[in-house]
């Protein structure tokens, strides 16, 4: 069975903990561990194969947090995106990825599952009904009347007497308060759990039956893709720009699920959330006595019930009650219980604000990068200090600037660095300058991290005066 990871996202929801190029599921919330880190680690038992669909800034996230994960035994691919169409192309592109016979075990990336043994238990009943040419869905039993997910409808009597399963009715839109009562109360509605399983080839057909030109356009480009297995020997299948776009964009939902009549549900009770909002959030984090988030860097005074995201800084709070507070290198979000959807508002203003606030919602101060990370110390009109960590074995790309020159001074480590034609070591408390125009390039043929401090002096910093003449990772193209 293959395990098809849907790993996208904008970065809104949770922002200033997510961004655009670090979204929700690369965010480490729960256990030390990421959300997209828990779902590989979670489905491992039940797959010996991965798909993760995703895009060229991502996949490299992916990758160090698979090797952080410590899973062994299981076979990784990607399939990158340049633009999203929504869930049925990225799952009809995967799928034609694979022999049509072959299980599809299709999830979200950001969810979290806390009942593993109940979790089990109902991916083996879906994997039945899938092998007898169904499609299937997983319905999670609502706890409340939720109006932020959407719903299926069940018929009430189980097919061919296993336990949980049932023929779907009809899926729902995200209801208003009084239908999401009226839900619940009668007892064959679930909420939408937006993972799914059934064997590529059914998938396929029905997706050609229903919407055909989604399927037309998605078999044209993935002839199209371009197959690379440089990324550390996985297979990665890369979509074309062009192609892509011609895809039409419609959710799994829309353009199969609701209208096949090959549909079933596995009823399910298996502690599900998308944490989809720092509220959400909230429910899972421990607590001290007075409800607030328990942690080593933060005193409290009569302070009750507050949500706290901090790791940069001692934090104080007195007498305040039912906020939740984020603080990150920076950006400070301090929001009431209750109100955190309202975040993407945030970002929403940001997006139309200056240069400056439109990359807060791109990027954090520490950015990452296929080779490791660099963090903005101090910035000005004409001067920007960066720490840069390079991963033993990893590289730079050969690169020149046209507006600034660079002082690099290592502080851990031994640097491999060429200027020009030269190429030499640089030890720890020793420094190189590179001039406006030079090629250069940064390598640690070390076996710890190389850490650089480095002193940008020029007109124009920003991260676009870049000329990349070589790279490892295939971006000068």
């Amino acid at each position: 069975m293959v395990n098809l990871i849907l790993c996208g996202g904008s970065g809104t929801r949770l922002w200033p903990l997510s961004r655009q190029m670090f979204p929700k599921q690369f965010v480490s919330l729960v256990n030390n561990s990421s959300l997209f880190q828990e779902t590989v680690k979670r489905n491992a038992v039940l797959c010996d194969k991965f798909c993760i669909v995703t895009n060229k800034d991502h996949q490299f996230l992916a990758e160090h947090q698979i090797d952080e994960s410590d899973v062994h035994g299981c076979r990784f691919s990607y399939l990158l995106e340049p633009v999203g169409r929504n869930t049925a192309p990225a799952i009809a592109l995967a799928c034609l990825d694979f022999d049509p016979e072959e299980i599809i075990f299709v999830t979200p990336s950001d969810h979290l599952i806390h009942n593993l043994a109940a979790y089990r238990e109902k991916v083996a009943i879906a994997c039945d009904a899938a092998r007898k040419n169904r499609l299937v869905t997983f319905g999670i039993r609502p706890e409340y009347p939720e109006t932020g997910y959407g719903y299926i409808e069940s018929d009430p009597s189980l097919v061919d007497g296993v336990d949980s399963l049932h023929k779907a009715r009809s899926f729902k839109e995200k209801p208003d308060k009084a239908n999401a009562e009226k839900y619940c109360a009668a007892g064959n509605y679930f909420w939408n759990g937006g993972m799914f399983v059934f064997k590529a080839g059914v998938f396929l057909d029905e997706l050609k039956k229903y919407s055909p030109a989604i399927y037309e356009q998605s078999v044209i480009a993935y002839k199209n893709a371009c197959n690379d297995n440089s990324s550390g020997g996985a297979r990665t299948v890369k979509i074309d720009f062009a192609d892509m776009t011609n895809i039409p964009a419609d959710s799994i939902d829309y353009a199969v699920m609701e209208k096949s009549d090959n549909v079933y549900i596995v009823a399910s009770d298996i502690g599900w959330n998308d944490l989809g909002s720092f509220d959400s959030i909230d429910d899972i984090k421990e607590k001290d006595a007075n409800g607030n988030t328990a942690a080593d860097n933060m005193i409290t005074i009569g302070a009750k019930n507050n949500l706290i995201f901090s790791a940069h800084r001692k934090l104080a709070l007195v007498g305040v009650e039912d906020l939740i507070l984020v603080d990150t290198a920076d950006a400070l979000c301090v929001i009431k219980k209750g109100h955190s959807q309202c975040v993407k508002d945030v970002v929403n203003t940001l997006q139309k604000g200056t240069v400056s606030d439109k990359e807060m919602t791109i990027v954090h101060s520490t950015v990452h990068r296929p080779w490791g990370t660099y963090t903005v110390l101090e910035e000005s009109a004409n001067y920007k200090i960066k720490k840069i960590l390079v991963k033993p074995g990893k590289r730079l790309s050969l690169q020149k600037h046209l507006h600034r020159s660079e002082h690099w001074v290592v502080v851990v480590g031994t640097a491999t660095v060429q200027v020009g034609e030269c190429e030499k070591l640089v030890r720890r408390n020793e420094s190189i300058y590179i001039p406006i125009g030079e090629c250069h390039r940064l390598t640690n043929h070390g076996k710890i991290d190389l850490i650089i401090i480095e002193t940008q002096v020029g007109e124009y910093l920003g991260e676009d005066d870049i000329i990349r003449v070589e790279d490892d990772y295939k971006r000068c193209q």
